[in-house]
């Protein structure tokens, strides 16, 4: 009932900047998180932050905080990942992803958490 599709992806040299995008449609819930994940070839699927669409709070992991800001625009129903002093190390699979009916309370970090998921988007940092 909910589709995310990103879109922004592409190469970037290292310390460049780049802007992915997750347009959201289907059912209108206020009350979900959306998560943004990435996954690199051989290595696990790891949280990079997440925004509480009612409110618009964010949060960043640490390993991208300071250089990543989530945000989201409700008057296009869509989730953005602003991505700067970008590393090879951040060369990976991008997702989104939304979680339901969530505890407002608790960053969800776990892959596992989220309900419905987009395609992903490629970004790859080159040096």
């Amino acid at each position: 009932q909910v589709q995310l599709v990103e879109s922004g992806g592409g190469l970037v040299q290292a310390g460049g900047s780049l802007r992915l995008s997750c347009a959201v449609s289907g059912r209108t819930d206020s009350t979900y998180h959306v998560g943004w994940f990435r996954q690199a070839p051989g290595k696990e699927r790891e949280f990079v932050g997440r925004v509480i669409w009612s409110t618009g709070e964010s949060y960043s992991h640490d390993s991208v905080k300071g250089r990543f800001t989530i945000s989201r625009d409700v008057t296009k129903n869509t989730v953005n990942l602003q991505m700067s002093s970008l590393k090879s190390e951040d060369t990976a699979v991008y997702y989104c992803a939304a979680r339901r009916n969530p505890d407002r309370s608790i960053v969800y970090t776990d892959s596992g958490n989220y309900d419905y998921w987009g395609q992903g988007t490629q970004v790859t940092v080159f040096s």
